[in-house]
């Protein structure tokens, strides 16, 4: 039976997150995106569910799809904003404008390490936070939206 659009997880990934699995791998762990993808795939299939997985560099990209989530509609977004976590009011404000639940993740702890990153813009306005589970952090945020 195929999924319906409605039953579509966007997973969107912010910037530097294309260099997983080379970037600091103490930190961020040695699988790479596409590894990710894979895992969500075979978990949402099981769940009944389809992941469309997006990565982009660009703040304007990550908001564009926070609203296409919204009009397609799908289920949920998980949001790994990465450094525009501690920056960005446009992503904010995007996920307050749109009915879509988002659930923020990190691979790693923000709290166990720079001051600077203790501080997330989005939180107050995503359904829930996930961090510090490695590439696991993205298949808890699966769970937790195909619950919602």
């Amino acid at each position: 039976m195929p999924v319906s659009k409605a039953e579509t997880i966007f997973v969107l990934n912010g910037p530097n997150l294309n260099l997983l699995g080379m970037r600091e791998p103490e930190i961020y762990g040695a699988d790479t995106l596409d590894d990710i993808a894979g895992q969500l795939e075979d978990r949402a299939r099981e769940l009944g569910l389809a992941i469309d997985l997006r990565q982009s560099n660009h703040e304007g990209h990550l908001v564009d799809w926070i609203h296409e989530a919204q009009a397609l509609p799908a289920k949920a977004v998980i949001l790994n904003a990465a450094a525009f976590t501690h920056t960005s009011v446009a992503i904010l404000d995007a996920i307050k404008a749109v009915r879509t639940p988002v659930i923020e993740v990190h691979l790693s702890n923000p709290h166990a390490r720079e001051a600077f990153r203790h501080v997330s813009r989005i939180s107050p306005a995503v359904k829930g936070t996930i961090s510090g589970f490695g590439a696991l952090s993205y298949l808890l945020a699966l769970e937790a939206a195909a619950r919602l």
